[in-house]
């Protein structure tokens, strides 16, 4: 929250409302520092619980994602994380030798591997899940319905449309959402 109050500190008549002339350099600055700051102080408390394990953010993605589609391939989880073969196979090996992961081979295409957690594994997805949880919750729910439709749409809008349909399929692939607590 410092970095929050950092900024209120900054600019603390800041608008709540966008202002008219949002398209300007300094509203553009403005949303940027706000990811950057939002980001930050949402991975806060998985990080702490994360370097407490010797892992880092790559192997909270890969989990992440394993955990939103069981059963997915190397290839796709690459695609996902946009990061080198070299980089995925040192997470994965990390993931693999903590028993977290599990890679079998493909049942339709011999060649694949293919990506799912183990009971450990999961329930370490679902801690680091619960740390981003609370604040994203809260602050959807201090915005709003419109204010979080909005959101997604300008994130959206950062996805380059080629990259569009791989979100959306695993959006649609992912197992039933966790009941909220």
């Amino acid at each position: 929250m410092a970095d929050v109050n950092l900024l209120r500190a900054v600019s603390p008549a800041a608008p709540i409302a966008a202002s008219p002339q949002f398209l300007r350099e300094a509203e553009i600055r403005r949303g940027i520092e706000l990811l950057y700051f939002g980001y930050s102080n949402m991975v806060k408390g998985a990080d702490v619980h994360l370097a407490a394990q010797g892992l880092g953010r790559a192997h909270h993605r890969a989990l992440y994602f394993i955990a939103r589609r069981p059963g997915m391939p190397i290839g796709d989880l690459l695609d996902l994380l946009n990061i080198t073969k070299q980089s995925l196979s040192r997470v994965l090996g990390d993931l693999q030798a903590r028993e977290l992961v599990v890679q079998t081979v493909g049942t339709r295409d011999r060649r694949q591997r293919m990506l799912s957690l183990t009971a450990a594994g999961a329930a370490l997805e679902t801690e680091l899940f619960e740390c981003l949880r609370d604040g994203v919750t809260r602050a959807y729910g201090h915005a709003g319905q419109n204010a979080v439709t909005g959101f997604w749409t300008v994130l959206t809008g950062l996805i380059p449309p080629e990259d569009r349909p791989m979100i959306e399929a695993l959006q649609q692939a992912a197992p039933a959402e966790r009941s909220a607590a």
